[in-house]
């Protein structure tokens, strides 16, 4: 009677570890969205800031339309509240674009530019304020 071997049985190829941060997806993009961001809240900012001071020539005192900017800015305070709300926003589109990048990436590039298109459409608006309240 012959012993037959049996093969040792081979061990799956171990697979990479997933890495914790992927390459930046659509990073031209990326950084427009940002950097329009960052313009919208300091034009927010200002004209907040501007329209409730004594003897401001804008004729209004102006609040924040949106309820839940206005909520954080209420409860936090102008700098604090607009800040923490904008950035995570700001955050939370970004990481919610790049991760539909990876899959689809003409729908997060479109996502991308209309955001920043809307809110370059918002800075302007907040810049024709500050023009005929300050000009």
């Amino acid at each position: 009677m012959s012993k037959r071997r049996r093969k040792p049985k081979r061990k799956p190829a171990a697979r990479p570890p997933q890495q914790l941060f992927q390459p930046v997806m659509l990073p031209n993009e990326t950084l427009w969205f940002v950097l329009v961001n960052v313009l919208d809240y300091f034009m927010t900012f200002i004209i907040l800031y501007k329209s409730n001071e004594l003897g401001s020539p804008l004729q209004l005192r102006l609040i924040e339309s949106n309820p839940i900017a206005a909520y954080f800015i209420n409860h936090w305070g102008p700098l604090k509240g607009l800040l923490g709300f904008k950035l995570g926003m700001v955050a939370a589109i970004c990481l919610i674009t790049q991760r539909i990048a990876h899959h689809q990436p003409r729908t997060a590039k479109f996502v991308l530019n209309f955001g920043t298109l809307v809110t370059t459409i918002v800075v302007i608006y907040s810049v024709s304020l500050l023009i005929r309240a300050y000009g």
